[in-house]
C-alpha cells in the first residue's frame, strides 16, 4: 500500500504555469479523495511521478492531463487546456517561440549534419543526446521533446522533409540498441507518404549549408520562417532575404542527396552494417 505524504512541500502556484498545473491537480484530487496511486494508475504512471507533477517538479505528459480530466468529474477539459502552458515551461525561453511556430506549421523541412532532429528522435536517442549537457531537468527535457512529436500523429499531421548527412546514421549515439531503434524509426518514416527523408552520402565531402543545422517552417497563412539551430541558442529568422537563401540552399541539398527510395535503402544497409 502506498502512503500519501500530504505534508511535503508544495510549490507556490504563482511561480510558474508548471507549479499552477500541479497545484490544481492536487486540489482536485484531494477534494475528491482520490489517491495518488489511483491517479497514477489511470495515467499509466507511478505514484512518484504524480507527486512530482503536483509539486511542480516534473512536466506532465498530455496523457496525464487527459487522465485528470477523466477522473475529475467537473474538470470540463480544464487540465488539457492548462497542459500546453505547463509543457511550454520545460523549454528554454529562447526556444518557446519556435515550438509555438512548429505546432502551427503545415510542413517542415529540416537539415542536420550531426544528429537526428529532435522532432523524429526516439525517446532513448533523445535521452542519450540530452544527457551529454548534464541538465538538472533531463526527464522534463525528454518529455518535452517527445510531446513535440504529436504534430506528426494528430488528425492533420505536419508534413516533414528531412535531409541528413550519412554520418548521422553511423554515429553511435547511446550504443547499438539505441541506434538500431532510431534507424528503424527513420526507415518507418520513409514509408509514410506524407514524409520524405533524404541522405547525403559520405562520398560528398562538401555541400552548402553543412556548417549549421536549419529548418524551414511553412504555414497555411503567413510567410515561411527559418530556424537555425546553434550554440548556445538557436534563433528564428523571418526576413524574406534570409528565407530565400535558406530555401535556395535546401533545394541544392535536395539535388545533392540520394533520392528518397535510395535513401530508404541506405538507412537499411547502415542499420545492418553498423548497429545490428
Amino acid at each position: 500500500m502506498t502512503v500519501e505524504n500530504e505534508t511535503e512541500e508544495t510549490a507556490d502556484p504563482a511561480i510558474s504555469p508548471l507549479a499552477h498545473f500541479g497545484a490544481e491537480v492536487r486540489l482536485e484530487r484531494e477534494r475528491l479523495g482520490i489517491t495518488r496511486e489511483a491517479l497514477g494508475k489511470e495515467a499509466c504512471c507511478g505514484y512518484s511521478l504524480v507527486a512530482k507533477i503536483e509539486s511542480g517538479k516534473r512536466v506532465p505528459p498530455l496523457n496525464f492531463a487527459e487522465a485528470c480530466d477523466r477522473m475529475f468529474p467537473h474538470a470540463g477539459g480544464r487540465f488539457v487546456r492548462l497542459w500546453p502552458l505547463a509543457l511550454r515551461w520545460a523549454f528554454p525561453p529562447w526556444f518557446r517561440r519556435y515550438v509555438e511556430l512548429e505546432w502551427t506549421a503545415t510542413s517542415i523541412s529540416m537539415f542536420h549534419a550531426q544528429l537526428v532532429p529532435g522532432l523524429v528522435q526516439t525517446e532513448a536517442y533523445a535521452r542519450a543526446v540530452l544527457r551529454t549537457g548534464r541538465p538538472g531537468n533531463l526527464e522534463d527535457l525528454v518529455t518535452a521533446r517527445m510531446e513535440r512529436q504529436r504534430i506528426l500523429t494528430r488528425e492533420d499531421p505536419t508534413k516533414l522533409w528531412i535531409i541528413l548527412d550519412e554520418g548521422v546514421l553511423r554515429r553511435a549515439i547511446g550504443g547499438k540498441r539505441v541506434m538500431s531503434e532510431q534507424l528503424e524509426q527513420l526507415r518507418t518514416l520513409t514509408e509514410t507518404p506524407r514524409h520524405v527523408i533524404q541522405i547525403i552520402p559520405r562520398t560528398i565531402a562538401a555541400y552548402p549549408g553543412s556548417g549549421s543545422p536549419f529548418g524551414l517552417l511553412s504555414f497555411d497563412e503567413g510567410s515561411e520562417v527559418v530556424h537555425v539551430d546553434g550554440f548556445p541558442k538557436g534563433y528564428v529568422l523571418a526576413d524574406p532575404d534570409d528565407v530565400t537563401t535558406a530555401r535556395d540552399t535546401y533545394d541544392l541539398l535536395k539535388a545533392i542527396a540520394l533520392p528518397p527510395d535510395e535513401s530508404a535503402s541506405k538507412i537499411g544497409s547502415i542499420l545492418k552494417e553498423c548497429h545490428s
